[in-house]
């Protein structure tokens, strides 16, 4: 009961955080939807890109066009609401150069809580929306009968998605205990990742195809359950793979604690 009255306590002050960012946001309204029409038409030049690629090579590895947009459009709506609801993390290196960490230490609620609602990219909502037309227009051209059981799969893979690229920002704050500056090859793995996930995992060969599933799990909340989602295999639990991305998650935020315990304020 007392676990319940915590998790409900800290929910609560993550939508007040939330609320905060969202009245700070709409201060300057013009300024926010211009960034969001920003974010729209940044990330269009990677489906342009995918347009003229399969104008040219109708297959890759025999996924069609429609076959690689709902897979685009699915990793990138995880990226974006990683992005939206995680940024605190991938802004950390600041609060402990600053010295801004110490404060966070002496108020008596979660640490990572604190973090996570520094800060909401409210503006991400612009790169959310093509992804969401992306996977509309995907969804309707590849031809797969949608089922119940294949509509539950996308929304677990969006759940286990987000939960692994918070799991990557949470990862390159944990290592800003130990840098003090944040560690720019991180970027490999969260925008590389994202950038590298619009094409399904096996593409890239058998090794990296490993990689991404036994060491940093891509390959969990993108290539096994979308070959459930498109017919290739009629394999249901590929769809419960997603949620290994959780356990991630937990293993991320692992390293988090262990960081908080090494932490030594910057002085500043």
């Amino acid at each position: 009961m007392k676990r319940m009255e915590q998790i409900k306590e800290a929910m609560r002050l993550y939508g007040r955080y939330m609320s905060l960012n969202i009245r700070s946001a709409m201060q300057h309204k013009a300024s926010f939807f211009l960034q969001i029409a920003g974010q729209l038409m940044t990330s269009l030049t990677t489906f342009v890109g995918l347009f003229f690629m399969f104008q040219r090579f109708h297959r890759v590895k025999g996924y069609t066009y429609s076959d690689v947009l709902l897979c685009f459009s699915i990793v990138l709506m995880q990226f974006s609401l990683a992005e939206m609801f995680a940024r605190g993390f991938d802004a950390f290196s600041g609060m402990v150069r600053r010295g801004e960490f110490d404060r966070v230490l002496v108020r008596p609620r979660n640490e990572a809580l604190q973090v996570l609602g520094s800060r909401f990219e409210l503006t991400r909502i612009g790169r959310l929306l093509q992804a969401v037309i992306i996977f509309i227009y995907g969804m309707a051209t590849t031809g797969v009968t949608w089922t119940a059981g294949r509509v539950l799969t996308v929304l677990i893979m969006l759940l286990g998605g987000t939960a692994l690229f918070s799991g990557l920002f949470l990862v390159y704050a944990a290592l800003c205990f130990f840098t003090i500056e944040g560690l720019e090859f991180m970027n490999v793995f969260t925008d590389g990742g994202r950038e590298y996930g619009k094409y399904p995992v096996d593409v890239y060969g058998r090794r990296m195809q490993q990689f991404a599933t036994f060491v940093i799990p891509y390959a969990l909340v993108q290539y096994y359950p979308l070959q459930y989602l498109l017919g290739r295999s009629n394999c249901w639990l590929y769809g419960l793979y997603p949620l290994g991305a959780l356990l991630f998650l937990a293993a991320c935020y692992g390293l988090w604690r262990v960081g908080v315990a090494h932490y030594t304020s910057t002085g500043s």
